[in-house]
């Protein structure tokens, strides 16, 4: 054999392969390596201080703030980009005529905008005086909201910002798992006495369409905090008093906002650790109970 033939199968994977080492695997080792310095990213000298950063962090409260808020950006996120989806794919599917395309249309759009448009969208209906949103609480009789600058509601409107962009395409995802279905064995279930659209849901479309919940359950948890990233930026910028920030945001503001880039190593460092062990939950756990179709 030359070494052609020896060295042609590494040939076919170096396009795939080196990208990944380049822009992946090379970023997180030198993220690794600089969480243990002191440096400001622009002195050419660093400090190496070990584990210090580390355990800045863990006694940090405002990092304890973050992690908080990552979990609860996950469970709305989880809520409004797969379980209410889910149900809407499901209702549209019972949709019979041009009014099907229609809804599948409407739900759709908001997905071909960027998040940068959405949040402006967002920031002219959230407008405690003018707002679209406060006009139509305050017919309904309810006091206005400051929806950016309240701290109980910060969190939420970004999460409703980021839900209304990426809403369509988690329900298109939804929708072909419902779709993919086979009807003979819904109309056997039905014989068998299953009749309510909830009993079928539960006992039919769920398990059956485990597979594709399952990748949107996976990419709302790894992509959603990314996802709330550009409306944070844009519109709170963390704020009020860290009320909206989360780990990937803390991130960004410890590299370039105070120029403390060993802390941000470290910050995702740890992120990183924590969703890879969601990953593996997810893949030796919730693995096990996904049905996908011979």
């Amino acid at each position: 054999m030359t070494l052609y033939n020896k060295l042609k199968p590494y040939i076919y994977l170096a396009p795939a392969v080196i990208p990944i080492a380049v822009f992946i695997y090379y970023p997180l080792f030198k993220s690794l390596e600089i969480s243990f310095f002191s440096w400001n990213m622009v002195s050419p000298n660093r400090r190496f201080v070990g584990l210090d950063n580390y355990q800045n962090l863990l006694a940090s409260s405002e990092f304890w703030k973050s992690v908080w808020n990552t979990g609860v950006y996950t469970v709305l996120l989880v809520l409004l980009l797969l379980v209410v989806p889910f149900f809407a794919a499901y209702a549209v599917t019972q949709v019979r005529g041009k009014l099907q395309g229609f809804y599948k249309s409407a739900i759709f759009v908001p997905t071909v905008l960027s998040l940068a448009v959405a949040s402006i969208v967002f920031l002219w209906l959230f407008n405690p005086i003018s707002g679209s949103v406060n006009n139509l609480l305050q017919l309904l009789g309810v006091s206005g909201i400051n929806w950016l600058s309240d701290p109980k509601w910060a969190l939420i409107s970004v999460v409703i910002i980021t839900s209304w962009k990426t809403f369509g395409y988690h329900f298109i995802l939804l929708l072909s798992g419902i779709l993919s279905v086979p009807q003979d064995i819904v109309e056997a279930a039905r014989i068998d006495g299953v009749s309510s659209n909830m009993g079928l849901i539960r006992r039919i479309y769920i398990p059956l369409a485990s597979g594709t919940i399952m990748f949107v359950f996976v990419i709302t948890v790894v992509l959603g905090i990314q996802w709330s990233f550009v409306p944070i930026q844009m519109l709170t910028n963390g704020g009020p008093d860290q009320a909206s920030t989360h780990l990937v945001f803390t991130v960004y503001q410890y590299a370039f906002q105070y120029f403390r880039s060993g802390l941000a190593s470290a910050v995702a460092v740890l992120t990183f650790i924590v969703f890879s062990g969601l990953i593996v939950l997810q893949a030796f756990v919730m693995e096990r109970r996904v049905h996908y179709e011979n």
